[in-house]
C-alpha cells in the first residue's frame, strides 16, 4: 500500500527587504567637476592620468572615474585610494579586483590621511578627490592637498 506524500506547508512569506538607495556616483556633486577636468586634459592631448580619492571607502567613485577616463579614451590610467577603514578597503579591493581592463591600475591603502597626502606631493596626482569643503589653513590640510595633485575637486555641498 502506498502512502500519500506528505506535503509541507508553503514557507511563510517575509515581507521584502528595503533596498537602501545610494547616491548615484553620478549624482555626486564633484562628478560634473570631474568630468569637466577629465576633458581638460583630453584636450591637451593627455593619455594618462593620476587620481588620488581621498576618503574612498568601498572605492565606489574611483572606479567609477577610472572607468570614465577609459571611456574618454584614456590609455593609461592610475589610481589610488585612501582610507582609514579596514573593512572597506577589502571592499575597495576587491571591486578593483573585477576590473579586467589592463589600462587602469587602481591600489586601495588603509591610511592616516595626513600622511597618505603628504606622501603624494613626491609625484603630484593630476586629480585629488576630497571628500568634504575646502579645508581651512588652521589645520595644514590645505597645503597639504595644495601639493598633493594639480587640481583638488572637493565636494562644497557637504558640510562638516
Amino acid at each position: 500500500m502506498r502512502t500519500a506524500a506528505r506535503i509541507a506547508p508553503a514557507p511563510r512569506r517575509m515581507a521584502p527587504r528595503p533596498v537602501p538607495i545610494r547616491r548615484s556616483v553620478r549624482a555626486d556633486p564633484r562628478w560634473p567637476h570631474i568630468v569637466a577636468a577629465l576633458q581638460a586634459l583630453r584636450d591637451a592631448h593627455r593619455h594618462a592620468v593620476r587620481i588620488v580619492d581621498a576618503d574612498c571607502a568601498c572605492g565606489t567613485l574611483l572606479i567609477e572615474v577610472a572607468r570614465h577616463a577609459r571611456a574618454m579614451g584614456f590609455t593609461a590610467i592610475e589610481g589610488r585610494g585612501i582610507d582609514g577603514s579596514p573593512a572597506l578597503i577589502g571592499r575597495a579591493r576587491a571591486a578593483a579586483a573585477r576590473l579586467h581592463d589592463p589600462a587602469i591600475g587602481l591600489s586601495f591603502d588603509m591610511a592616516d590621511m595626513h600622511t597618505a597626502l603628504a606622501q603624494e606631493a613626491e609625484a603630484p596626482a593630476d586629480l585629488l578627490l576630497w571628500p568634504d569643503a575646502p579645508p581651512a589653513d588652521a589645520t595644514g590640510m590645505a597645503a597639504v592637498l595644495a601639493a598633493a595633485a594639480t587640481l583638488v575637486i572637493a565636494d562644497t555641498e557637504r558640510r562638516a
